[in-house]
């Protein structure tokens, strides 16, 4: 579905900018502690100790923020799919009340091994012809 195929392509997009910015994160976080490495020897106990804190605070923010972006990233693909799981359930109910069928079974991840060809039908290639897709 051409859907379908935008719908990756703007995730794919979004989900670029979330690792663009955790790049430029992780890069200013290994910066600095690299500059604190650097002096540690020299720092008195406090300085230290507040360049350690900074350095925790960053590091807890960076979590923080991978999390969210996953989050953040998990929502807009389930918003993006949204219409076309409901399209492609609107069609299959159409499919199934034109073909008089009781129920279709979804053959996905290996969900049904074994299926018999001479009582069951295969309703994808009115699906296919339903959503007008090759």
């Amino acid at each position: 579905m051409p859907e379908y195929v935008i719908a990756e392509e703007n995730l794919d997009e979004l989900r670029k900018k979330y690792d663009a910015e955790m790049k430029r994160s992780e890069d200013e976080f290994n910066a600095k502690y690299e500059e604190f490495l650097e002096g540690e020897k020299d720092f008195i106990p406090s300085i230290r100790q507040k360049r350690q804190s900074e350095l925790q605070e960053m590091m807890d923010k960076n979590v923080a923020f991978k999390k969210e972006a996953l989050r953040l990233l998990g929502k807009a693909r389930e918003d993006a799919f949204a219409p076309l799981r409901a399209k492609i359930k609107n069609a299959l109910q159409a499919v199934a009340k034109e073909g008089g069928y009781a129920f279709i079974l979804n053959t996905d991840s290996d969900a049904s091994p074994y299926i018999d060809p001479t009582i069951g039908h295969n309703v994808e290639p009115l699906l296919r012809s339903f959503l007008k897709i090759k």
